[in-house]
């Protein structure tokens, strides 16, 4: 899926105009680029959260000269997917809500 394909099921979910679907994503997008740029945490209930991380120095090797590589330290981002999007991949339905502790 690419950006293209999220505006236009907005737009068909929504029923608004693509135009505005895509300045409504657009400015998703760009609000999300600003809050991870200052090391913010985004917390989508349901889908997951993005954290940035820091990322140690290290050494790498050039796949075709073998020869060592330094990396620099520096920050990454991670998202760490909700409950409702794990279980779904785990193939069970999001309202799928028995468990083995008794509740």
């Amino acid at each position: 899926m690419i950006k293209l394909d999220i505006i236009n099921r907005v737009a068909d979910k929504t029923g608004v105009p693509k135009m505005k679907a895509e300045q409504a994503v657009e400015a998703l997008f760009h609000s999300m680029k600003e809050a991870l740029t200052r090391g913010e945490r985004i917390e989508l209930r349901g889908f997951g959260v993005f954290v940035v991380k820091p990322r140690k120095r290290g050494v790498g090797r050039n796949p075709r000269t073998g020869e060592e590589v330094a990396i620099p330290s520096g920050k990454t981002i991670r998202f760490k997917p909700g409950k409702e999007l794990q279980a779904h991949e785990d193939g069970e339905t999001p309202d799928d809500t028995s468990s083995d502790n008794g509740f």
